[in-house]
């Protein structure tokens, strides 16, 4: 499974340790991802998917998944992100 969040396709970063005597190591910056269920109000049901923490503040203050997808860029969201967000366009469209 990989490393990246499926809201907001954040990844990994890498970067430098340095220590006091500025030595550098490399090292990478890993997401701070959780495995949560979103509900959507559109649809009535819920979803399962790993997410990071920042996503999820921005969920929160968007209003919900249904209003942070109407919003989200195709290209940073996962397979079944696009899947749930056309799910809801469809089922806001015949609403």
């Amino acid at each position: 499974m990989a490393r990246r969040c499926e809201l907001t396709g954040k990844g990994p970063m890498s970067g430098n340790n340095v220590s006091h005597a500025k030595n550098r190591t490399r090292r990478r910056f890993l997401p701070n991802l959780n495995e949560l269920t979103l509900h959507s109000d559109a649809l009535g049901r819920a979803f399962k998917l790993r997410i990071s923490s920042a996503a999820l503040r921005t969920v929160d203050h968007r209003g919900g998944l249904d209003a942070f997808l109407a919003k989200a860029n195709d290209a940073e969201l996962s397979d079944t992100a696009l899947k749930i967000k056309k799910d809801i366009a469809k089922a806001q469209a015949t609403a």
